[in-house]
């Protein structure tokens, strides 16, 4: 009986393991995508690369609620797990969470004042701090790939 106890358990954490896996992939690669969609406005400034890159960032564009969805959703998630199991906070979850409240400011403050809204990405001014948080949101998203949980 004891031998069955540990096997479910060993396969339940198993499971648990491989998915909790695949949502820290996920996590990641919404850090990569909103990234890269906070940060077009410098990335369009790329001598021979950014008029391809502001292209690819307007066929993506159209997904932007989806990766703030998915960032929130995965972010909140670890970031629950991590308060609660420990060991501690990660970056990559706070990250996460802030590129999806980015992403998603303009669904956030539908119906209320416009004055309000967030600037554009962009080389000058406000936009720039989006643009720079957000390739610092595209290296983070790239050393979660690559850095073991």
């Amino acid at each position: 009986m004891q031998a069955w106890r540990e096997n479910g358990t060993g396969e339940r954490a198993a499971a648990f393991s491989h998915s909790t896996a695949m949502l820290a992939l996920i996590l990641d690669l919404s850090n990569i995508l909103g990234g890269f969609l906070l940060a077009i406005g410098l990335l369009a400034l790329i001598p021979r690369a950014g008029d391809d890159l502001a292209r690819f960032a307007e066929r993506l564009s159209r997904f932007r609620w989806i990766v703030g969805v998915v960032a929130l959703i995965c972010g909140g998630y670890f970031l629950v797990i991590h308060l609660i199991s420990g060991p501690r906070v990660f970056h990559f979850e706070l990250v996460g969470i802030a590129v999806g409240v980015l992403l998603l400011w303009d669904r956030l403050r539908a119906g209320r004042l416009a004055h309000r809204d967030l600037p554009a990405s962009g080389a000058r001014g406000p936009g720039l701090v989006l643009a720079v948080f957000g390739a610092i949101a595209m290296l983070v998203g790239l050393q979660g790939i690559f850095t073991a949980d």
